[in-house]
């Protein structure tokens, strides 16, 4: 099924606050390697977004790629560079536009304005994130 751009074979959910047992069951139902898809899809946009930070006035609004896990996503988010330094202090978390979340895949941990944070919390997918986190430290 495709729906704006959504390419993962389960239908666009509006966001709505669930309880932690409806959020379990959500995510249960996509199967693990979508789940990993959506994860590295999110840590694709924010190594280009941590690309997209340093050319950018630092004062005001900066403008980001949405983070969503969403197959062809190219919308943009606008955050302030406080903002998306709150976002980047953990590293399962992403900065994406309100309708973009893939509740199966993903919790919805902040609303704002401009945006909505997401964080994965399934494994292997916050692994998955964890690893690829362009900020982490080399050992």
């Amino acid at each position: 099924m495709e729906r704006d751009g959504h390419l993962l074979g389960i239908p666009e959910r509006r966001s709505v606050d669930r309880p932690q047992a409806s959020r379990t069951s959500l995510m249960s139902l996509m199967k693990p390697e979508y789940r990993q898809r959506v994860a590295m899809n999110e840590a694709t946009f924010r190594k280009v977004n941590e690309g997209m930070e340093v050319g950018q006035d630092p004062s005001g609004l900066l403008t980001f790629v949405c983070e969503c896990g969403r197959l062809g996503c190219t919308k943009l988010v606008q955050l302030t560079r406080v903002e998306y330094e709150g976002v980047r202090a953990n590293p399962r978390r992403f900065a994406i536009l309100d309708g973009h979340e893939i509740l199966e895949a993903e919790e919805i941990v902040e609303r704002h304005e401009r945006y909505l944070v997401v964080e994965k919390a399934g494994d292997p997918e916050s692994e998955i994130v964890e690893h690829t986190d362009p900020r982490r430290p080399l050992h």
